[in-house]
């Protein structure tokens, strides 16, 4: 049940349903050790953490009991801002997000792959070209924090 709701959370914005658009990593990092790897990961892309966003109080009132949910939104902020003066329509999407979350001793991460809004540019092959780069390193930063988890 955590799972999908945290799921469902990322992708309404986007309308995704399929499995397929979504990107997801498990680690067997303890949570915060899995926000640390994350976090640094994102950086090392390039990427600027904007916040981390609390989750929980929200799940809290509806009864479930963790301090573990968050969602870390991150960009680069110069090409975020190009996109958002050629494409105002993008700014719901900005900046990408991961969701982290607990699951018992390991740590789940998910996140909407940002490919999909690739597909409703074709015509601005900047902006397309954008949303590729973006879901290349987003995979690659889960991957990173997976692999973390292994060492």
């Amino acid at each position: 049940m955590k799972k999908w709701l945290i799921m469902l959370l990322l992708c309404l914005p986007m309308g995704a349903q399929a499995e397929d658009e979504l990107l997801m990593a498990r680690s067997q990092l303890a949570f915060p050790e899995a926000m640390q790897a994350l976090q640094d990961s994102i950086k090392g892309y390039g990427y600027k953490v904007s916040r981390v966003q609390r989750v929980d109080i929200g799940l809290t009132t509806m009864g479930y009991k963790t301090d573990k949910y968050r969602v870390v939104f991150f960009a680069k902020y110069p090409q975020m801002k190009e996109m958002v003066r050629r494409h105002p329509e993008v700014i719901p999407y900005l900046p990408l997000k991961i969701a982290i979350f607990a699951e018992g001793d390991e740590t789940i991460l998910v996140a909407a792959n940002p490919k999909l809004l690739a597909e409703f540019f074709p015509e601005d092959s900047d902006l397309h070209i954008n949303f590729i780069r973006c879901s290349s390193d987003m995979k690659a930063i889960l991957r990173e924090v997976q692999e973390a988890g292994r060492e």
